[in-house]
């Protein structure tokens, strides 16, 4: 394992193990600063000299969503790692961190992905009392019909407006939306609505019949149960299953908004393996 230095900046430490998630190519390399490194699932690897953020080290981000800044759903891998040893940190607003050791615990698939984005979310969550949750970090929780953020009951709405806001509905026709950076918004009832429209956010619906809606920038829709659809603006990434009649599913299907013929604020649902408009 590299040696600590004295004199570290703020930034720079050596830090107890760090979970955080990966992105590698197709056939698990890197290229950090055109060198190309070859990953093995399961593998440990220790870095020898200077740890800097985007410049030398193992890098990985803490928040599961900004590794599709480095590498796009559609042709990348994904893994969860352990950081450890010596570790800098650029604090810019992404949650990139340099280590100079990690280990490639397990490979995701992109709905594990999107997973452990929301629970990143909710893990950070204040939870407060009231009706909405505006602020950031903010939630409240309530299982009321008609209630607010984390709402259980029939036709419930949850709302979470501040960055990192996790909104969540999981009645029947809910609707959950997360419109701050970084926002996760959850419908798992039937027919519900999840809508994530600041930037990097994630919106998932995994009821049957429900609808995902990804407007910020860089963001990402999920439609995971039967019958459901998502649309989301350009550059905004959608992610479709299709199941048979016993409820398995039967393909899978991942695709960026305009690319491909895929248009912008068109719901699309899987059919026959290939991504069909609906209204």
């Amino acid at each position: 394992m590299a040696r600590a230095r004295k004199n570290k900046t703020a930034e720079q430490q050596t830090s107890p193990t760090i979970v955080a998630y990966k992105g590698f190519n197709a056939d698990l390399t890197c290229t950090p600063e055109g060198r190309s490194f070859q990953y093995e699932i399961g593998k440990t690897y220790r870095h020898e000299g200077n740890v800097v953020a985007c410049v030398s080290g193992f890098h990985a981000c803490e928040h599961p969503l900004d590794v599709l800044r480095y590498y796009g759903p559609a042709s990348s891998r994904f893994a969860i790692v352990d950081l450890g040893g010596e570790t800098h940190r650029k604090n810019d607003g992404d949650t990139k961190i340099a280590a100079a050791e990690i280990t490639i615990r397990a490979e995701l698939r992109l709905p594990d992905l999107i997973a452990a984005a929301v629970k990143y979310v909710f893990d950070r969550v204040r939870w407060i009392e009231g009706q909405f949750a505006s602020g950031e970090k903010e939630g409240v929780s309530t299982a009321s019909i008609g209630g607010a953020a984390t709402a259980s009951g029939w036709r419930g709405a949850a709302t979470a407006s501040g960055d990192w806001g996790a909104a969540t509905a999981s009645g029947d026709w809910g609707a959950a939306t997360a419109s701050g950076s970084w926002g996760a918004a959850t419908a798992s009832g039937r027919r519900g609505a999840a809508t994530a429209s600041g930037e990097q956010g994630a919106a998932t619906a995994s009821g049957s019949w429900g609808a995902a809606t990804a407007s910020g920038k860089q963001g990402i829709a999920m439609a995971s149960g039967p019958n459901g659809k998502a649309r989301g603006d350009i550059g905004c990434d959608l992610v479709l299953r299709e199941f048979d009649a016993s409820g398995n599913v039967v393909a899978r299907w991942i695709g960026t908004v305009g690319e491909n013929s895929i248009k912008p604020n068109q719901f699309y649902r899987l059919v026959d393996g290939k991504p069909v408009e609906v209204e």
